[in-house]
Order: C-alpha cells, then sequence, then structure tokens
C-alpha cells in the first residue's frame, strides 16, 4: 500500500510508516513537499487549515502523476490560546482517493512564556528549540517535546497518537457514512 505525505521531514515520514504498518502490514511512504497555505507556525483552526491543505495538495498530485497512492497524510504543528495558556499540538488529516478526510489531533503541551514570546516574535519554533537545546534541525529529531520533557516523548511519537485518531474514519467506515466525509 503507497502513502503519500506533505512533508519531507523524516520524523513525520517515520510516524506514518509506524502507524499504518501497524493496520495495514507492508506499506510504501513517500514525502513531498506541498504547501500548507498557512504561516510557519498557525494558530488554532489554521492548524487544520494547513494539514487538510496538505492532504488536498497531495491528493491532486496522486491524480496528475498517477502515484496510485492509497492515502494521503498532511502534518501541521501549531498552536492555540487556552485556559490563559499557549499550547503546541499536530494535526493530523487523512484523506483517500475518494475525498473522504480524517482528523486528529495529537496530545497538546504547554508552551513557555519565553518560546511563546520569540513565536510572536516571528521565529519558527525548530529555530527557538535549536537555539535554546544547542542541537541543530531538531524538528527532524524530537522536536520542541524532546526538548521540553528531556527526552522522554518525541515528535515521532506525538505524531503518531494523532494519526491512530486521524484513521479511526478509515478503519470504521460504516460508523462515519452519515457525516458525508
Amino acid at each position: 500500500m503507497k502513502i503519500l505525505v506533505g512533508s519531507l521531514n523524516p520524523v513525520k515520514i517515520a510516524a506514518v510508516r509506524d502507524v499504518f504498518a501497524a493496520h495495514f502490514g507492508a506499506v510504501d511512504v513517500v514525502g513531498y513537499e506541498v504547501a500548507s497555505g498557512v504561516s510557519a507556525m498557525p494558530t488554532g483552526d489554521d492548524t487544520f487549515v494547513g494539514a487538510e491543505n496538505r492532504v488536498r495538495g497531495l491528493l491532486a498530485l496522486n491524480r496528475e502523476r498517477s502515484l496510485a497512492a492509497a492515502y494521503c497524510v498532511g502534518l501541521e504543528g501549531g498552536m492555540a490560546a487556552w485556559h490563559g495558556r499557549w499550547l503546541s499540538f499536530g494535526v493530523l488529516c487523512i484523506g483517500d482517493a475518494a475525498g473522504r478526510l480524517g482528523f486528529g489531533v495529537s496530545p497538546m503541551y504547554e508552551l513557555p512564556p519565553d518560546i511563546v514570546a520569540a513565536l510572536a516574535d516571528g521565529e519558527e519554533l525548530g529555530t527557538v528549540i535549536d537555539r535554546l537545546s544547542g542541537q541543530h534541525n531538531s524538528k527532524q529529531q524530537g522536536g520542541a517535546i524532546g526538548y521540553l520533557t528531556r527526552g522522554r516523548v518525541d515528535r515521532r511519537q506525538l505524531y503518531a497518537q494523532g494519526l491512530e485518531m486521524a484513521l479511526a474514519p478509515f478503519l470504521n467506515p460504516e460508523m462515519y457514512r452519515a457525516s458525508g466525509r
């Protein structure tokens, strides 16, 4: 089974491979750079929009190039203000050739005020974490959550949980048919 991912980030590709292989066996997961249409660190609903835009771009690519992918996956990291705090999370969108979509959200975690201030100044989260941790390209490794949990949780684990949620409509199509999606 072929799966397209709207990113060239090896952590995102590995998370997709982990989840789809657990459900379907052998999978061929291929990353493509597609536009999200949202800012580098979207907030709130724009995070969902970015993930969906990536899937729609992949679905078009799948049709145009006859790639024969069964599913297309968009992953978008973002943040939202709830309860007086800024929380970071990932939105995962899965689409199939029939145009059905499934959404999931990774676990959320609180961002420290200094990181939020840097993001408000226009820095990307990966750049901020690289500076704080002394790493290079941390977003292709443990990411912000890896740094903040001292390596106990990483981006791959975070995305895998959200992907499981986004896959639910495809694992149970009879239950989601009424929604028209």
